[in-house]
């Protein structure tokens, strides 16, 4: 995955080869994030009177499993413009809002790094975001996950004890810490799974939702995906395409993935796939009205069928096609793709 995206249509097509590559497709070049202050603002307590209020600037905070990756988005965000504080203790995060906002419009944007070691630092977050509900800041967050298989790996491979792990193993810190996130996982904006991602995809990943120049109402994934690889982790909706004939068995469409125009018209052309395109598109034009009004930013779709090659992978093209042509801003990623 490339670092820079190009539009309107950025591609990469390339074989899973063990390394946990995804294939991804930015599909709109609709307006991104800029950090500009959205009109909100915030007393500082030094503004005189009648005089103008400061701008609240724009945060994220990033949090997650120990070893997802929570300092490799932070640094991306930091290579975006962003003012980065890493390990600030949740009880301060108030405070370094109004100190953004003190700062004449210089720190526009602050992404802060949470590492949420046990449950007074947890209680401690929970407060601390309320108070900035209450100040109308603006926030989000962004939370890294992992499989415990791939934490396990990146711990042993580092030779270094997981920080809640104590007198037990590597595995006890990693159940001790996804049983004190579950709460704040539920509530994260954008949840990134990064069992199977390298450094560089999870910089891409970042820089889909957070680079450009000005924020769209909502950003969306889709993923094509193969069930017996597994159900994506980060996925908030999943749909089966195994209700379709399957290109595997048609010998000269199966060297070919769902990309091939020859196995797309082959799969459209199946009673059901065109008026399940349309029914699902209507449904998430539903569902996305509602979380517009919940203020969530991000969804993830996952689109599965027996391999995620030839099905999914076709109709994640249309859907994403569709989903682009309302307006949505989205993210084609096969997961799957060239992994058999």
């Amino acid at each position: 995955m490339t670092e820079h995206e190009e539009h309107p249509t950025a591609r990469r097509d390339q074989a899973h080869g063990g390394t946990g590559d995804d294939v991804v497709r930015q599909d709109t070049d609709a307006g991104r994030d800029t950090g500009q202050d959205n009109g909100a603002q915030v007393s500082t307590g030094n503004e005189t009177a009648g005089g103008p209020e400061a701008a609240i600037p724009e945060l994220v905070i990033i949090s997650g499993m120990s070893g997802a990756g929570r300092s490799t988005a932070a640094k991306c965000l930091e290579d975006l413009g962003w003012f980065v504080v890493d390990n600030l203790p949740p009880a301060l995060i108030p405070t370094m809002v109004e100190l953004g906002a003190r700062s004449q419009g210089n720190v526009a944007r602050i992404a802060v790094v949470v590492d949420v070691r046990g449950r007074r630092f947890f209680d401690n977050l929970r407060e601390s975001l309320a108070d900035l509900d209450t100040r109308g800041v603006t926030r989000r967050i962004v939370f890294l996950e992992s499989s415990d298989e791939a934490l396990v790996r990146r711990f042993e491979s580092v030779r270094r004890p997981h920080p809640l792990q104590g007198d037990g193993r590597i595995v006890d810190g990693i159940a001790a810490e996804r049983e004190l996130l579950r709460e704040l996982r539920g509530d994260a904006d954008l949840v990134i799974d990064t069992s199977s991602l390298n450094v560089h995809e999870l910089r891409a990943k970042m820089d889909a939702q957070f680079a450009g120049e000005e924020e769209p109402e909502l950003r969306a994934t889709v993923m094509s995906f193969g069930f017996k690889y597994g159900l994506p982790v980060d996925a908030d909706l999943v749909a089966d395409m195994r209700f379709l004939p399957n290109p595997h068995w048609v010998p000269e469409l199966r060297p070919y993935t769902g990309l091939n125009e020859e196995v797309g018209a082959y799969v459209f052309n199946q009673p059901g796939a065109k008026e399940f395109l349309d029914r699902y598109a209507e449904l998430l034009r539903l569902i996305a009205a509602g979380y517009r009004r919940e203020g969530k930013r991000y969804v993830t779709i996952a689109i599965g069928c027996t391999g995620g090659k030839h099905r999914s992978v076709a109709m994640s093209e249309k859907l994403a096609a569709r989903l682009a042509a309302e307006g949505v801003e989205t993210v084609v990623v096969h997961r799957d793709m060239g992994r058999e």
